[in-house]
């Protein structure tokens, strides 16, 4: 079989379809929604605060056993029927958001953030375990591959058009706009076939408990431990150093279209060159010593940020300016991406593919702590710090994880 009929294939165009459906959410909760919060005038710890808010991905593993054992529309079947109706959910809370004012109805803005949070964790535990279920063990690296650039060109609308966008129409229109880009994965679902395939649990007891009891049997529960803690922590610094991306370079005196058309669009080619760049790299170097190289670019790229940070704010913003934020952000990004396909692969490794959808909703809810935990502590760190020893900070909370790699990870093995 040729490339070409590799990649023009119904399961990967699934994987298109669908990793895109899954980004969107995602991205509009980080970069949309703090930059609609603080040019609406509302302070960094409140803005801070809404990570909170994204809890239900750092808890998703709780409820996946159900998704696992029950069917909610049996003519799309098991799979197909809960991404359908996390969809449908999905793109009534994005343009439910945009009806209401920051000013004076941030309860409810808060509450449908949480419910966007909740709709699109849950979406993606089926798309993992469907993602799974349609590839053959030949298609998994080609399949996830493609599904995670999907996952971040879907970064562009919330991050890029819409801030675009918002400097052109009410923000009622730009989150419509946004959520209107659920339809396609939202037909792709129902254009799809269910898994031919499939085992299912044979009751909700096994589900929930024999998942997590294979993996704390497998080597040891003190290597379990030392396996969930290094997923928690080894991208903590970057993720905290980009909680607040937007409304620092709104700061550093940058406008929502030099966001949208600079820092977004070289950030998300950079990802994508990072991990293939990492994809490729790993097959000379291994996971292992993957991790190493990929985590040491990764802190060091969170510098790139504190430099901004001394150099600014901008009395005036020209080309030279722009160019800074470019390169910034493209290096953050490439660092990003480098550690990233590492990460996943690492994550992956450590799954049994007979509890692939519980197993990895339990790795990604711990890799989403920080995004939706220590994230809200950044609005007072800033106020505390400043932002450019706010950037310092963040580049040292980065040792701990890599600290972890000798005892999950060592050098010296493949």
């Amino acid at each position: 079989m040729t490339i070409a009929q590799t990649l023009f294939t119904r399961r990967m165009l699934m994987c298109v379809a669908l990793g895109f459906s899954s980004g969107l959410p995602l991205y509009l909760l980080l970069q949309l929604l703090p930059a609609w919060l603080r040019s609406e005038g509302l302070n960094l710890k409140t803005i801070a605060a809404f990570a909170f808010m994204q809890l239900p991905y750092t808890w998703k593993f709780l409820w996946a056993p159900l998704m696992d054992r029950y069917t909610l529309l049996q003519t799309l079947g098991r799979r197909r029927s809960w991404i359908f109706v996390t969809q449908l959910a999905l793109l009534a809370s994005i343009i439910g958001l945009g009806m209401f004012q920051p000013q004076f109805d941030i309860t409810t803005i808060a509450l449908l953030a949480t419910l966007v949070a909740l709709f699109s964790a849950s979406q993606d535990i089926v798309i993992d375990a469907y993602r799974r279920e349609i590839l053959s063990d030949e298609e998994l690296g080609l399949g996830n591959s493609i599904h995670v650039n999907a996952y971040r060109i879907a970064g562009l609308v919330p991050g890029s058009l819409a801030l675009i966008l918002a400097d052109h129409l009410p923000w009622s229109q730009v989150f419509l706009v946004v959520g209107l880009f659920m339809l396609p994965g939202i037909g792709f679902t129902l254009w799809s076939q269910e898994p031919v395939i499939v085992s299912v649990p044979k009751t909700l007891f096994a589900s929930v408990v024999e998942p997590f009891k294979e993996f704390m049997q497998r080597s040891g529960w003190q290597h379990a431990l030392w396996v969930l803690l290094f997923i928690l922590l080894y991208k903590l610094g970057d993720s905290m150093a980009t909680a607040l991306a937007t409304p620092f370079y709104i700061d550093m005196g940058f406008s929502k279209t030099d966001i949208g058309a600079i820092a977004k669009g070289s950030g998300l080619v950079m990802q994508i060159i990072g991990a293939f760049v990492g994809g490729l790299w790993m097959l000379k170097l291994g996971i292992n010593r993957g991790l190493w190289v990929f985590g040491v670019v990764q802190a060091l790229s969170v510098l790139g940020f504190a430099w901004l940070a001394h150099s600014g704010p901008f009395a005036g913003i020209g080309a030279v300016e722009r160019s800074m934020l470019a390169f910034v952000i493209g290096f953050e990004a490439f660092g990003v991406g480098l550690g990233t396909a590492a990460y996943v692969a690492y994550m992956a490794c450590e799954t049994n593919p007979a509890y692939t959808a519980t197993q990895l909703a339990l790795f990604t809810s711990l890799s989403a702590v920080p995004r939706s935990v220590f994230n809200a502590l950044t609005g007072g760190m800033v106020e505390t710090l400043g932002w450019e020893q706010f950037f310092y900070v963040c580049a040292l909370l980065a040792i701990p994880g890599m600290l972890l790699l000798f005892r999950v990870a060592p050098w010296r093995e493949r």
